[in-house]
């Protein structure tokens, strides 16, 4: 013992110049298949370091600063397993069990976090229990970041690459909205899919987002300290895209949810800027909740925060790139605010995957999506995107669609399909100016289209953005 330790102390430079990868970088993780696929980590000051891995190799030395990259074209690689090996100066790193497919960034606060099992505080996902012993899947593969918040952004997170197993599911508490995405993708395109879920209950979209520079600097980013500890070492680590489920807390803590369009710009934006890379951003408009109820003490607008909210996350499209699927739906309880459906939440973000990011036809991923209004006499004629089938999804009448005229009071009216449209109209409003619909915290609306997915919520005067990927 005590000659190791005469070693260990006489070659220090020895230890230090040890190549070294971050931890994404790991054993049984995936790699996307993708032109551009960096490696990366750290070794001695201009050491040269060779990586080799699906039978290409390259080579570079570390900078000044111990830093070193690598990029290969993995676009064409089997997806069978594989070894990466990584050599330096002194030593050889191993990455044992890697497979080449598909990886996707899940990230929010608790309703992406939520397991399919216990959470404290939380009722189990439905069939939790079956659905963990189905969880046998080798090519399923998953990262679940360790919580940490920091005052500066960290060169690696906390984590290790696991086969999804109803064992390893239940010992990473990992998300099940995540999981759910993942096996329908997995099982759709026959190729291994690679999930990194960096989740954390309660926080605000600020937390997440990146410092603020350059055109985002007028953009409120709050401190970062998630963004830094858990997602700003994820990067470059190559992915297809980024699933997001959050917006809860920027109701309850500061009830500012029509502020939440720029916020998501600034995210979405600082994301893309340090992974250098348009990847596509999915995601979710949260689910409808009794706020005012249950949290009355913390809100301004009521049971209209909410729907405020919703806004401005459907006002996000706006960015290029970027899709939402809607969840009025699937709520079971509205004093829940945790709903238990996010097997439905999973594979509607599959869907949009499926249909935009690799082209599968015959999926339709979104629901009616207002378009625009023509007031024709004592009615309104609503216009929506996606109304292929219009229909009742319970058989009753069309319900949640209000109407004003110019006294801005809105009042409970009849709507009925008209084609792909909607004819709205009261009897309490002659001159009708303006028409909302599932304007409530409440509000799980009937409307749906051929493929049974819910109508996004709206207001006449905000028309929702359609980008070149929701048409």
């Amino acid at each position: 013992m005590k000659r190791l330790l005469l070693i260990l102390l006489l070659c220090p430079f020895s230890l230090k110049a040890e190549v070294r990868l971050p931890a994404i970088l790991s054993d049984h993780m995936v790699l996307q298949r993708a032109e551009r696929v960096p490696v990366w980590g750290w070794a001695a000051p201009q050491e040269q370091v060779t990586v080799t891995v699906a039978g290409y190799s390259q080579s570079t030395r570390a900078a000044p600063d111990g830093n070193w990259r690598v990029e290969f074209n993995l676009a064409d690689a089997a997806p069978a397993a594989t070894v990466m090996r990584v050599r330096g100066a002194s030593n050889e790193l191993i990455v044992t069990d890697v497979l080449l497919g598909q990886v996707w960034l899940a990230s929010g606060q608790s309703n992406m976090q939520k397991p399919l099992g216990e959470q404290k505080g939380q009722l189990p996902t439905f069939g939790a229990e079956a659905e963990i012993a189905a969880a046998d899947h080798p090519e399923l593969r998953l990262f679940k970041v360790a919580r940490n918040a920091q005052k500066q952004p960290a060169g690696d997170v906390k984590g290790s690459w696991v086969r999804c197993s109803p064992a390893t599911i239940v010992e990473s508490r990992f998300s099940a909205a995540a999981y759910y995405f993942g096996r329908r993708v997995q099982q759709a395109l026959k190729q291994p899919v690679g999930l990194i879920d960096a989740s954390v209950g309660g926080t605000r979209i600020e937390l997440w987002t990146p410092p603020a520079t350059g055109k985002e600097a007028a953009a409120p980013a709050g401190d970062s300290v998630l963004y830094n500890g858990m997602i700003a070492g994820l990067a470059p680590f190559a992915i297809k895209g980024v699933l997001w489920y959050q917006g809860e807390s920027n109701i309850i803590d500061n009830d500012d949810g029509a502020a939440y369009t720029p916020r998501m710009a600034a995210l979405v934006e600082g994301w893309r800027r340090q992974w250098r890379a348009d990847f596509p951003f999915y995601y979710v408009q949260v689910a409808p909740h009794l706020y005012s109820v249950v949290r009355p003490a913390h809100l301004l607008h009521g049971a209209e925060s909410e729907p405020m909210l919703w806004e401005a996350q459907a006002q996000a499209l706006r960015i290029p790139n970027t899709a939402m699927i809607v969840t009025t739906d699937l709520v079971d309880d509205l004093r829940d605010i945790h709903p238990r459906d996010k097997r439905s939440v999973g594979l509607r973000l599959a869907n949009l995957a499926l249909a935009k990011s690799y082209g599968q036809g015959g999926i339709e991923p979104f629901g009616p999506t207002y378009r625009s209004i023509e007031i024709v006499g004592d009615k309104a004629v609503l216009k929506f995107d996606h109304a292929d089938g219009l229909a009742s999804r319970d058989g009753k009448p069309l319900d949640w669609f209000e109407i004003a005229g110019d006294d801005g009071r809105f009042q409970p009216a009849l709507a009925t399909i008209d084609g792909a449209g909607i004819v709205v109209r009261s009897g309490a409003v002659d001159r009708p100016v303006s028409v909302r619909f599932a304007w409530h915290e409440a509000a799980q609306p009937n409307l749906v289209n051929r493929a049974g997915l819910p109508a996004v919520p709206f207001r006449s005067e905000k028309p929702i953005p359609s980008n070149a990927l929701s048409r």
